[in-house]
């Protein structure tokens, strides 16, 4: 499995991954257009201005999708999704884990954050068992039901 950007034949597929409006708005937040067409899910996804990659199997297959940008000093994920073909197979981890990698050197930062909706425990399971734990965003939170959870780097 490897990170590439994303392509435009990706970003089909990935629309393709929701199949209402109450997925997308779980995966993306409030402010995407439904229904979903291609102009506007790219400018949604700032897909020209975030760091956004697609992670791809050794068959070319699209497995997953995150981004990744600076907020408050930290490597922020957003944006993590897993194709529903290869859910429950361990694609998240590779997925967080080769961003966090890319995202840390990239962005010059030792630690790294995102957030998650409070009722979506199977990703709240996936970010704790990578090391993140609920912390106290020190801003508005940007929605209702919102998580912040963060990685701090452990130093020896």
């Amino acid at each position: 499995m490897y990170l590439s950007q994303v392509t435009e034949e990706n970003t089909i597929e990935l629309m393709s991954w929701f199949k209402n409006e109450d997925e997308l708005k779980t995966w993306a937040g409030p402010n995407f257009s439904y229904p979903l067409n291609l102009v506007n899910f790219k400018r949604d996804l700032n897909i020209n201005t975030l760091k956004s990659f697609a992670l791809i199997s050794k068959e070319e297959e699209l497995l997953a999708f995150g981004q990744y940008y600076l907020k408050l000093r930290k490597c922020h994920l957003a944006r993590l999704v897993v194709n529903p073909k290869f859910r429950g197979k361990g694609i998240a981890a590779h997925l967080i884990k080769q961003l966090i990698t890319l995202g840390k050197t990239d962005l010059n930062t030792e630690s790294c954050s995102l957030f998650v909706f409070s009722d979506n425990t199977n990703a709240i399971n996936a970010y704790t068992k990578l090391g993140f734990s609920i912390a106290e965003y020190p801003e508005k939170a940007p929605m209702d039901d919102c998580l912040y959870m963060v990685l701090e780097q452990i130093h020896r």
